[in-house]
């Protein structure tokens, strides 16, 4: 079946962060100072937190180079003798450049490497010995193997992601790890929704909906109100279509609820606005589906009136994709509610 469009958030990638800081060690001060993310002004980017878990923010055009170059040349055999932790955690960083370098190039080959410095990586961080770094290591990789499924719509790599996730939980707990814990949880979200898109899989809709949910149990307002934004919302984008493949009204009703609490969010803690305007047409999406579901017309005629309000109101937020998709559901939405009056 053809699913509705709708649109998932991802929060910044803390792995990435951590790798350009490495980089940044390895470099002058000019060079460090060089490479600083740009926190003093608002991204003008109506694209940001929708791409994927690579996604450049704010970082200038040439660090991912420069810090792949200078990773590279870090990784000596006289390193790996001396210090084979440091070696590894070189490998997970170098990992995380080249699989930002890869999303923004949408070049698999520069995934293919990123999974092969994971795997390097794992070859000196084991379970018993390096609990924590294995786990990272392990989630490092699921990040990497997620994009390149998604890129490339191949669910053997998918299932990899997940294997990896999966891994990274045997050792990251909510008691003992609560921030990892959720972040892990909430990837596992995403990947079994792209997953589950794939195989048309319900059983593989209902696994992302509740790794969505265990992350909620360690999010809030105050302290990750992003990450509890993207939970809300993509939680809600997979029970849309859980909903759409069961024909299920009752759980488009928990999508647009779940939208709603994403909006609240979003809004309260003043998030970037066109999160907030993505989360809107995401509801509006939802509700016209279940206007088409149900055979109401008053509602396919308050999504007519929601999607007209976005697309007069809030053009500066919309991609142009987006807008087209808000044309097309406006247009939709106004037809159903002729087309059910006219039967009545």
């Amino acid at each position: 079946m053809k699913f509705s469009t709708n649109y998932i958030f991802y929060p910044d990638n803390k792995a990435l962060e951590k790798a350009v800081e490495h980089y940044k060690g390895l470099v002058s001060d000019d060079e460090a100072k060089g490479a600083d993310a740009d926190n003093r002004v608002t991204v003008p980017d109506n694209f940001i937190y929708t791409r994927g878990n690579f996604e450049q923010h704010r970082y200038s055009a040439n660090v991912f180079t420069n810090a792949r170059d200078i990773l590279e040349a870090a990784l000596t055999d006289k390193i790996r003798e001396q210090s084979p932790s440091n070696w590894a955690a070189t490998q997970n960083s170098l990992g995380n450049i080249l699989s930002a370098l890869g999303q923004q190039q949408r070049d698999a080959e520069l995934f293919n490497k990123a999974i092969a410095c994971f795997n390097h990586a794992l070859e000196v961080f084991g379970q018993e010995d390096s609990p924590l770094e294995w786990a990272a290591t392990q989630s490092n990789l699921g990040a990497a193997l997620q994009a390149l499924g998604r890129q490339e719509s191949d669910s053997k790599l998918l299932k990899k992601s997940i294997d990896a996730y999966s891994a990274a939980l045997l050792e990251y707990s909510r008691k003992e790890t609560p921030q990892q814990w959720a972040s892990v949880m909430f990837q596992l979200g995403v990947t079994f929704h792209i997953y589950g898109r794939l195989l048309k899989g319900n059983r593989t809709f209902q696994k992302s909906v509740v790794a969505y949910k265990n992350a909620l149990a360690e999010l809030d307002a105050d302290n990750y109100a992003l990450e509890l934004t993207a939970t809300h919302n993509n939680r809600g984008a997979v029970l849309h279509h859980l909903a759409e493949s069961e024909d299920n009204p009752e759980r488009l009703e928990e999508a647009i609820r779940a939208y709603e609490t994403a909006l609240t969010v979003c809004m309260e803690q003043q998030l970037p606005f066109h999160l907030a305007v993505l989360c809107r047409v995401n509801k509006a999406t939802a509700q016209s589906v279940l206007a088409e579901l149900t055979a109401d017309p008053v509602l396919a005629e308050e999504v007519a009136d929601e999607f007209e309000l976005i697309i007069e109101c809030f053009p500066h937020a919309l991609q142009p994709l987006c807008r087209k998709h808000c044309e097309e559901q406006l247009s939709k939405a106004k037809s159903l509610s002729r087309t059910t009056d006219d039967h009545e």
